[in-house]
């Protein structure tokens, strides 16, 4: 048996930040779209919110605004430094995997990859 919540939806702290309550949508996610101007309909269709809910977030977005789009910022700011972090260590994992030469039997494989590779920069 399900139960169902008739609980008005807040916006909450959690260790993700300001989050519409009973989901995992925080305003960081909200804020992206409202950013791009698109329209509250489409954030909610989108994340599965109830209108409820959406009114919820954009109501405390506009009341909030300066701390809000604060914290924004940082969540901008952090997601921009994981970012540059995984890249540089993907771009160090792939210089290493460049230089590695093929396990025995593997040659022709190789050979064949080296190849395609090769083409592939031709083309790009």
């Amino acid at each position: 048996m399900t139960s169902v919540s008739h609980h008005q939806p807040v916006i909450m702290r959690t260790e993700r930040g300001l989050t519409i309550s009973g989901t995992r949508i925080t305003l960081y996610d909200v804020m992206d779209y409202l950013k791009a101007q698109y329209p509250s309909k489409f954030i909610c269709s989108l994340f599965d919110l109830t209108e409820e809910q959406i009114n919820v977030a954009l109501s405390y977005i506009e009341a909030n605004r300066p701390e809000v789009e604060a914290e924004y910022q940082l969540v901008l700011k952090q997601a921009e430094e994981n970012r540059q972090y995984w890249e540089e260590r993907s771009r160090e994992h792939l210089a290493r995997a460049a230089k590695r030469s093929p396990q025995p039997g593997q040659e022709a494989l190789w050979a064949k990859l080296q190849a395609q590779k090769a083409r592939y920069e031709l083309e790009a």
